[in-house]
């Protein structure tokens, strides 16, 4: 058998472990009366809740959220690649929800936790003993002047951030770029983000499609970031620099993007050195990102950091509320050092769980988030980068002699286009 093979069937192996991974045991079920709320039917909050239909008797479990798609989000790039269409991101919410929920088809609007009630967009209270919080994060387009999602496709603007439909716009504005190279442009925003990896992974795959079409040598590709590093954990942005530096990417470091002429190709930026303007012929924006309103206008956000953002206040181990501890946050809206991905999801979700059924028994579990991120960190087209690591930055690797860290890898690829979804939709079942 070559390697290759060994390497994909220890793959396929580890990725039916991972997607059962930390699965409910068939311990006895907790009986218990609680109203327990879930703000969010993202991942984290479908994940949750099948999570705590499995293993509690009686609870009386409401989650809120008017969307009616579940999207899965770690598909965005691949449809912004031309590698899958927009359905492989869209299923419906109810697809996915245990029978015993009671699902609010409206957003949440104000969270009192003081009266422990949320209420509704329609106005409707919610009263709970136990509050998760989990509405996923807000693309704020409004704070890049002159941006509007309805040119996404259009004179060479993207924006695969938005949803799956637009996703498939930015394929087709990066597709036809590419077929004639020019200047591309790449941002990230200041503020936290979820899957930091994606404004990197966007800007190889231009490149690799320049470079497969005969282009890129007549084009220029301009990465703008946001501060002094490509990434945050210290050893993937030293691989990130070299790689940039391989492919002759230009860096300008802290330049945060603030308003588009779309009309004429020109992005604005704050510099230290005061506001300057980069043509481009292609960019793809994406915009500052924030705790949904209702979370950032209540008294559940951080008081002293990420104070623009409102992350709510929780403790990074426990992901339970540090000044209210019968609340609960999961997922994109978390206010911990690291965790904006669905692998991140995967890890909180049962820490979250079992955190909350001690809590009911009165017990005390040493379940605990060791701020687990997983990045596929896309490198060109059939290769990438599977980037693991925690709190402490520390590399680590699920699949230590199959995948090498900080290796550009056929078989981390397979890992984000083929091996990831299931373990994903695992996840939202509960599972995993």
């Amino acid at each position: 058998m070559n390697t290759t093979r060994r390497q994909f069937l220890a793959l396929a192996a580890g990725s039916a472990a991972l997607a059962t991974a930390g699965a409910p045991a068939q311990a006895a079920r907790t009986k218990t009366s609680a109203r327990i709320v879930i703000i969010g039917a993202g991942a984290a909050g479908t994940a949750i809740a099948n999570r705590l239909s499995n293993n509690l008797d009686g609870a009386r479990l409401t989650i809120i959220d008017a969307r009616k798609r579940h999207l899965y989000q770690p598909g965005f790039t691949l449809i912004a690649a031309g590698l899958k269409s927009p359905a492989y991101s869209t299923s419906a919410t109810s697809d996915w929800l245990p029978r015993d929920i009671t699902w609010i088809e409206e957003a949440a609007a104000e969270i009192d936790p003081e009266a422990k009630a949320v209420t509704t967009a329609g106005g409707q209270r919610v009263d709970y003993d136990y509050l998760i919080v989990a509405p996923g994060l807000k693309l704020d387009w409004d704070a890049i002047e002159g941006f509007s999602l309805d040119r996404v496709g259009e004179n060479g603007l993207g924006a695969l951030y938005a949803s799956p439909e637009h996703a498939a716009k930015t394929w087709a504005a990066m597709n036809a770029f590419t077929d004639k190279g020019g200047t591309a442009l790449f941002t990230r925003p200041a503020t936290e983000m979820k899957c930091a990896g994606a404004p990197l992974k966007y800007t190889f795959l231009t490149d690799d499609y320049m470079r497969r079409k005969g282009t890129r040598g007549t084009s220029k590709v301009i990465y703008a970031a946001h501060n002094k590093t490509l990434f945050s954990v210290p050893i993937v942005d030293e691989k990130a620099k070299l790689l940039f530096r391989d492919r002759d990417f230009e860096t300008r470091h802290d330049h945060m993007l603030k308003a588009i002429d779309a009309d004429r190709r020109i992005a604005t930026f704050a510099t230290p050195d005061g506001d300057t303007e980069i043509g481009y012929d292609f960019t793809n924006v994406i915009p500052p990102m924030r705790a949904p309103d209702a979370v950032r206008n209540s008294a559940l956000p951080w008081a002293d950091k990420w104070t623009d953002q409102g992350w709510v206040e929780v403790d990074k181990a426990t992901l339970r509320h540090n000044r209210y501890p019968e609340v609960f946050a999961i997922g994109d809206v978390a206010g911990v050092p690291k965790g904006k991905t669905a692998a991140s999801v995967k890890w909180q979700v049962p820490v979250a769980a079992d955190q909350l059924i001690a809590q009911i028994n009165g017990t005390e579990t040493d379940a605990a988030y060791n701020g687990y991120t997983s990045c596929p960190l896309i490198t060109r087209v059939g290769r990438a980068i599977l980037i693991e690591f925690d709190y402490e930055n520390n590399l680590t690797p699920s699949f230590p002699g199959v995948i090498s860290p900080l290796e550009e890898l056929w078989i981390s690829w397979l890992m984000k286009e083929i091996a990831l979804k299931p373990t994903y939709n695992a996840m939202l079942r509960g599972r995993a």
